[in-house]
Parts: structure tokens; C-alpha cells; sequence
């Protein structure tokens, strides 16, 4: 299997030029700025999410445009996106948690 490191490094530096623009541009607060990153983070996970079932179905299906290494590639992107996603859910958790807990 072959990786794509400089395809993978742009791809990264974009999503950094997009995150800083989204914080500079923004002059909403810093609880809607959250907000907004995290609903577009879980509309990324689930367009994974269906982008991976499409082409499963399309496999499945028996097309000859979608091998079984794409499927595969997919589902890891959307497997490890959706790990990703339930990290930082656990931690906000755990800071609510900790800050409801602080003595006032």
C-alpha cells in the first residue's frame, strides 16, 4: 500500500489555513467559535461515515470502479475520525465534570 506523504502534508496544511481563518475572520464569541468547530468536526465525520457506506454499497453491488482497497482506505478514515471525535467528547466531558465539581 502506498501513502501519499506530500498529498497528505498539503492536505494537513490546508485544513491549518482553514482553522486560522475560521479563528481570525470569526467575531463571534469563544463558546460560538467552539460550537461552530465542532458541529463542521462532526459534519466531517459523518460525511465520512456516508462516503464510506456509498462505496461499500457500490462494492457490494459488484462495481468495477471500487476496489476493495478503497473501501478499506474509507473505512479506516471514518473509523479513526469517529475514535477521534469521541476523544475530545470524553475530555469536554471530563472538564465539565471537573469544573461543576469545583468548590465556589
Amino acid at each position: 500500500m502506498d501513502i501519499k506523504a506530500t498529498a497528505l502534508l498539503a492536505e494537513m496544511q490546508s485544513l491549518k489555513g482553514e482553522a486560522q481563518q475560521l479563528t481570525s475572520v470569526n467575531t463571534l464569541g469563544p463558546q460560538q467559535d467552539f460550537s461552530v468547530l465542532l458541529k463542521q468536526a462532526v459534519n466531517n465525520v459523518n460525511g465520512l461515515q456516508q462516503s464510506t457506506d456509498a462505496l461499500r454499497n457500490r462494492f457490494e453491488l459488484g462495481d468495477d470502479a471500487v476496489s476493495l482497497e478503497q473501501v478499506m482506505i474509507a473505512a479506516q478514515k471514518s473509523s479513526l475520525a469517529f475514535d477521534a471525535t469521541v476523544q475530545v467528547r470524553n475530555k469536554v466531558v471530563d472538564a465539565y465534570k471537573t469544573i461543576m465539581n469545583m468548590p465556589v
